[in-house]
């Protein structure tokens, strides 16, 4: 009895030395890791009021709670007495193997980064990347994904991204339409383009200014390729082009104006010789 009344004895010492550590150490694991999920959310409501790109929001909120996360963490690990330094160390060294098996990942994290920061795009824009083109859906860590007209998914690495060349067709409030049609080299030019002048200055989505521009672009084989280049805001774009193509048809059509295609003249040239070979054959 007295052993396990000495027993009892050093545990309640040993409880009543460490209670006020244990305590707060899990005051501030409760209370931090309410805090970084608080500030978090009230730093990704004040973005959504300044109206970042949503790709901005996603990576400082993911980023922000992770880290005051860790930071609580650390903290009471220092407050129940462990020794935080050799945890740092461990970290370190365990950070730099999985740096160096992940280091595709990292250099992603890495691009999704700078993408955040230099705005190259935003959610929204329509890309073409390496040949892939695409509206922008999401911005993320280690990806970027598009989304195709026929409503494919692209899913791109954000190293390939900052890597490449990258066209972005949305980056300005207005686009130039480029068009080209062939007329036969019997066609009136100066008709051809009136009539071209005409459907474009008639066409609400065209812009007039900066002006169209309306030329003999090319001499070619069996035809003469008249350029159309239109200006129109950026959501236009599409539509102007399909109208055009339409109105264009219908008003060559109107006015007899000859659109040439491809065809192929057979000459057929026989000799004397085998016309008289085949005449004495069928006389035979």
């Amino acid at each position: 009895m007295e052993h396990l009344q000495s027993i009892l004895d050093q545990f309640v010492k040993w409880l009543t030395e460490i209670a006020p550590n244990l305590i707060a150490a899990i005051l501030i694991l409760v209370i931090g890791w309410w805090l970084s999920s608080l500030l978090s959310k009230s730093l990704r409501k004040a973005m959504h009021r300044g109206k970042l790109d949503a790709g901005i929001i996603s990576f400082v909120y993911s980023v922000t709670k992770n880290t005051l996360r860790v930071i609580v963490l650390i903290s009471t690990a220092a407050k129940l007495g462990i020794n935080v330094t050799s945890i740092i160390a461990a970290i370190g060294a365990a950070g730099v193997t999985i740096g160096l098996a992940l280091k595709d990942s990292l250099a992603n994290v890495a691009s999704g980064a700078l993408i955040i920061i230099n705005k190259p795009f935003h959610v929204g824009d329509y890309l073409e990347i390496e040949g892939l083109q695409g509206t922008v859906t999401k911005i993320e860590m280690l990806n970027t994904t598009l989304n195709t007209f026929d409503n494919k998914s692209i899913v791109i690495p954000n190293s390939r991204i900052t890597s490449n060349n990258i066209v972005n067709f949305t980056a300005q409030q207005t686009r130039r339409l480029d068009l080209s049609y062939g007329v036969s080299y019997d066609a009136d030019l100066t008709q051809v383009k009136t009539l071209l002048n005409d459907l474009v200055r008639n066409n609400a989505l065209a812009l007039p200014d900066p002006a169209p521009v309306i030329a003999v672009g090319e001499h070619k084989d069996s035809s003469v390729q008249i350029v159309v280049k239109i200006w129109c805001e950026r959501e236009h774009y599409w539509d102007l082009y399909y109208q055009m193509q339409e109105s264009v048809k219908r008003t060559f059509d109107q006015h007899h104006i000859v659109i040439p295609f491809h065809q192929m003249d057979v000459h057929v040239v026989s000799s004397d010789k085998g016309t008289s070979d085949q005449k004495a054959a069928h006389r035979s």
